[in-house]
């Protein structure tokens, strides 16, 4: 693979769909201070998988993802340059080995948002450790790392296990007790959707634990976490939880 000349092309071909009044609402919407072009993700994910259209050698996928990741306009990331970099390695996830769980670690940790960080911890971090499931002990690490992107990976990553119905479900407690006391909103968001994703394979288990947790659960993570139990668990255990002094 030609890695410059495919990074160009596909800078190129993004940079020929701008749309400056969506890079507008989009930069505002992501409170971002990267340039943004203002391509739909559709669109985006189109031009950037083009060039990974047969599996490449991970080398070249590998610096592929880093051309993209890198690129810089007037010293400024931009934006769908670096979703670019994360749609190949989601696309190619299977050409990785599991040590690359820590280019996706080095990737979260130079984010600045939910959206790069969610694809890299569920579908390219998430995705190794279910491939690999003694890789997850990184996940031990993540959970308690400094960063805050970091710490909401440690939960999301656990979710292709639970969308394919083998779930880790002694981390996912362990990491709730870990979590629970958060007050950052996107740690008590991604807490609720894995246990939400939980409840559709096992609603009794996230009933159970949010029962037992119910004085100390943020109530963004409880609204997620019932949505999907039975009306019967959800009334209960919201009433339970307006029923704690706060």
């Amino acid at each position: 693979m030609d890695v410059e000349g495919e990074a160009a092309r596909i800078l190129a071909e993004l940079r020929g769909l701008a749309d400056p009044v969506r890079a507008e609402n989009e930069r505002r919407y992501l409170k971002s201070t990267f340039v943004h072009i203002g391509v739909p993700v559709p669109a985006l994910r189109k031009v950037a998988v083009s060039a990974v259209r047969e599996p490449p050698a991970r080398d070249d996928l590998l610096a592929l993802a880093a051309a993209l990741w890198t690129v810089e306009d007037a010293g400024r990331p931009v934006h769908e340059a670096r979703m670019a970099a994360v749609e190949v390695l989601v696309k190619r996830v299977k050409v990785l080995e599991p040590g690359d769980v820590e280019v996706a670690e080095r990737m979260v940790l130079d984010s600045a948002s939910w959206v790069y960080v969610d694809n890299l911890a569920e579908r390219v971090a998430g995705a190794l450790v279910l491939r690999e499931p003694g890789l997850a002990a990184v996940l031990d690490d993540w959970v308690a790392d400094p960063c805050m992107w970091v710490r909401r990976s440690a939960l999301l990553a656990l979710l292709p296990g639970v969308r394919t119905g083998a779930p880790d479900l002694a981390r996912l407690a362990r990491f709730g007790d870990a979590l629970i006391g958060e007050t950052e909103f996107f740690i008590r968001k991604a807490l609720g959707w894995v246990l939400r994703e939980q409840s559709k394979k096992d609603p009794a288990w996230v009933a159970n634990w949010v029962e037992a947790h119910i004085r100390d659960v943020s109530g963004v993570t409880l609204r997620e976490a019932v949505r999907h139990l039975p009306d019967g668990d959800a009334v209960r255990l919201t009433a339970a939880y307006k029923a704690q002094p706060r």
